[in-house]
């Protein structure tokens, strides 16, 4: 699967990007705006939801618990210092998509017996559209975490995230990644619509 990560330094507008990406097939729209308000936001997802749902696109809402319950989006993607994913769960309800980030082994274990539905394995390398604190996993990192997630039996859809570009798909699925998250190698490019087909021409099932 390929989500798309809205970026707010590439010259477009959020609703922009997403009709581009939507345009191009993609089908997993993350809306993330860092820095900006809760009521910024939720505006933002007002705005762009009806896109989504045109297109029976999942929109996930990075961080904000509350935009994605008081919009009825699809679910949320959760950081190591955001809202808890067992409380998301339990605002949200059961049938919410949850996404958690990790960067180690341990942070994978720690969310194992939860009821999250993916893992966003990151930074896959450095990236422009969000201040890194964790280190870089490269695809050595990255592999490493799929052999020990294979190993442990943990079974949670996990994607590669953080300056992902088209060069790397093919490699980081052959490490083991069932997804990959894409921001400026889409946003930032001269046809995002295009540039969106490509590397949905790479996903295993197409999509």
């Amino acid at each position: 699967m390929l989500q798309y990560i809205t970026n707010t330094t590439c010259g477009r507008t959020i609703p922009e990007q997403v009709k581009a990406v939507l345009d191009g097939g993609c089908r997993w729209i993350q809306l993330r705006m860092k820095g900006a308000s809760q009521e910024e936001v939720a505006e933002m997802a007002r705005q762009i939801k009806p896109m989504c749902d045109e297109k029976e696109a999942f929109l996930i809402i990075n961080d904000w618990v509350e935009v994605c319950r008081d919009v009825n989006c699809t679910g949320v993607h959760l950081g190591q210092t955001d809202t808890p994913p067992s409380k998301a769960r339990m605002e949200l309800g059961p049938l919410a998509v949850i996404g958690v980030t990790a960067n180690t082994f341990e942070q994978i274990e720690a969310v194992r017996a939860l009821d999250i539905d993916y893992i966003g394995m990151g930074p896959f390398t450095d990236t422009k559209t969000k201040e890194n604190l964790a280190p870089v996993l490269g695809l050595s990192g990255i592999s490493s975490l799929c052999n020990r997630m294979k190993e442990a039996e943990i079974n949670i859809a996990h994607v590669a995230v953080g300056g992902v570009k088209l060069d790397d798909v093919m490699p980081l699925l052959e490490a083991g990644v069932d997804g990959i998250a894409v921001s400026g190698a889409i946003a930032c490019a001269d046809d995002m619509t295009e540039a969106t087909k490509k590397f949905i021409s790479l996903m295993p099932t197409g999509d």
